[in-house]
């Protein structure tokens, strides 16, 4: 009798089970928007020429390439820092033009919907280099970092495509390592998948032995969630600087669904999904003064992490190799 009261409930709690997985399936399912989308106002569709003083519409990049690298730029509150970055970043660039004609290049600073002087301090770069150089997308609205990339690569011209942080952080002339290990690893920049991710992570045990304890376990907490959960073949997944060739551009960022400061992690997720070819190379990286991130942003990542893998799991989000935005 007790054996099989037992047997019992056992077999009323897998029941149980099975039904609440089905039930919290179907109203994931129901609340989310399989396939990424990827909203613009009118005005995010133009770039501001300072010296025309007239809009001009961005290309996209369903587009052929006219440049050899497109640099994006995401930047939220950044007039103090944005300046410092761009003077470095210019400064390698124009050395390279000078030295290889062949070496084209535009930048594109995405203001992502900032309170302050950012759009009107990257304009005077455009003012100074003209826009066929230097661009500025001003964001209507905060669409997080994710959000914010994501629109500018869409927008660029590049044969490849970089985005870097707007603090400077990592070393721009550590672009040239990325660049490499691209082209070792394809044989043409037009057809060819490749990602090619900056890492810090031989820099981990510096940071242990700066940080606080309690920021080594949040750190160690994150790479062993993005490790069970998502992407398992990179160690350092949210390093800003990584190089991607136009294709595998287009490809993974059509699919993007995550916005904010976990999309690296969605976009390493969708390229492992598409087989597309991800390397990590090592790259000088110094802290910056005036990050962004916090405890609320940690959080966030985490909570972000948890849904990536549960709506791939479940089917609430969904992946297209042919999803293309012609805007």
């Amino acid at each position: 009798m007790i054996e099989l009261s037992l047997r019992e409930a056992v077999a009323w709690t897998l029941l149980v089970l099975v039904m609440a997985f089905f039930i919290f399936r179907t109203i994931l399912r129901a609340f989310s928007i399989p396939y990424a989308q990827m909203a613009q106002t009118e005005n995010e569709k133009y770039f501001f020429d300072p010296t025309s003083n007239k809009k001009e519409k961005f290309p996209t990049i369903l587009s052929a390439p006219t440049v050899y690298l497109s640099v994006i730029v995401p930047s939220y509150l950044e007039e103090k820092r944005l300046p410092g970055m761009l003077d470095e970043t210019l400064e390698y660039l124009n050395k390279r033009r000078s030295q290889d004609s062949k070496f084209t290049f535009e930048i594109i600073v995405v203001d992502d919907g900032s309170r302050d002087q950012t759009s009107k301090v990257a304009l005077e770069y455009s003012k100074r280099y003209t826009t066929d150089l230097v661009r500025v997308l001003t964001l209507e609205k905060n669409r997080g970092k994710g959000g914010a990339v994501r629109m500018g690569v869409m927008k660029s011209r590049g044969k490849i495509i970089l985005f870097a942080d707007a603090d400077g952080a990592t070393r721009f002339s550590d672009f040239e390592r990325l660049e490499q290990a691209c082209l070792k690893n394809c044989s043409s920049l037009e057809k060819d998948e490749v990602i090619v991710c900056g890492s810090r992570r031989h820099l981990e045990k510096d940071s242990v032995a700066k940080r606080s304890f309690f920021r080594t376990v949040l750190m160690y907490g994150f790479h062993f969630l993005v490790w069970f959960l998502c992407v398992k073949g990179i160690r350092d997944t949210q390093c800003g600087f990584k190089l991607l060739t136009r294709s595998a551009a287009l490809k993974t960022f059509s699919n993007l669904h995550v916005q904010r400061w976990a999309f690296d992690v969605d976009l390493l997720y969708i390229a492992e999904s598409f087989k597309i070819k991800v390397y990590e190379v090592d790259v000088n990286w110094e802290e910056r003064d005036g990050s962004k991130v916090t405890m609320g942003s940690w959080i966030q990542m985490g909570k972000d992490l948890l849904s990536i893998r549960l709506h791939y799991l479940l089917g609430a989000w969904k992946l297209n190799e042919k999803l293309r935005f012609s805007e």
